[in-house]
């Protein structure tokens, strides 16, 4: 039952994600927390997201910015191992509250940067700073990558590629340290690879079966409903 839950829960995340434009990997953060636990629903995210990240990646590889990057990843990397290793040494209770937190911090953040950010090394640095720390400590890191790679005015396919090659770097780097510290075993690379293959069919779906759909109002739907479980979870520490 906690399978299919999770399965059925990525395909519907991804559509979810796919109509408004966020929210995905965000949504499936509390189910999965409820189903195997907070310590192992991050590590499990993470190979889920890695696999859409390797098909955005590979499917622009001739048009990713390598040089921009280069920049993001050159905090970004280290920032995610020093989250990722932070996660490993919280208690469950202060995991589940921390992914609760960070829920309405990206909510609040996807909903701050509509404006475009100054384009520039600084945005790349910081930018990837913020993104890998949050990623490691919840396995996302949000909207705030989308936005710095959005302010470098890339053509669609160079954005998309290039923003995908810094998080399957990120992931990686995120699974050999949840790997050697406990907090990644063969059950949960298994279901991980499930989940991601649903959410690769749930992205496809959503291009077919919602499109009709006032987009600005279901934003707020799933905005709310992101801030609701991260309040609960907040609270009650996943319990």
């Amino acid at each position: 039952m906690q399978l299919f839950i999770l399965l059925s829960g990525s395909f519907l995340a991804a559509m979810i994600s796919g109509a408004a434009g966020f929210g995905g990997s965000l949504l499936l953060l509390p189910v999965a927390s409820a189903c195997v636990g907070a310590r192992t629903a991050v590590p499990v995210l993470t190979i889920a997201q890695l696999m859409g990240n390797i098909a955005r990646m590979s499917a622009g590889w001739s048009q990713i910015r390598w040089r921009e990057a280069g920049l993001f990843s050159l905090t970004a990397l280290p920032l995610a191992a020093l989250g990722a290793l932070g996660f490993t040494l919280l208690p469950p209770e202060a995991v589940s509250r921390f992914v609760g937190a960070a829920l309405i911090l990206l909510v609040v953040l996807k909903l701050a940067l509509k404006k475009e950010l100054p384009r520039g090394r600084g945005t790349l640095l910081i930018g990837g700073a913020l993104t890998g720390g949050l990623s490691g400590l919840c396995g996302s890191g949000g909207p705030i990558g989308a936005a710095v790679f959005l302010s470098l005015d890339l053509p669609p396919v160079a954005y998309i590629a290039s923003e995908a090659a810094t998080a399957t770097a990120m992931h990686i780097l995120k699974i050999f340290v949840y790997s050697k510290l406990s907090a990644l075993d063969g059950r949960a690379l298994l279901i991980g690879l499930a989940m991601g293959g649903c959410m690769v069919l749930g992205t496809y779906a959503a291009r077919r079966f919602i499109r009709g759909m006032d987009k600005g109002r279901f934003q707020r739907y799933v905005a709310v409903l992101l801030c609701a479980v991260g309040v609960y979870m907040v609270l009650t520490g996943g319990g």
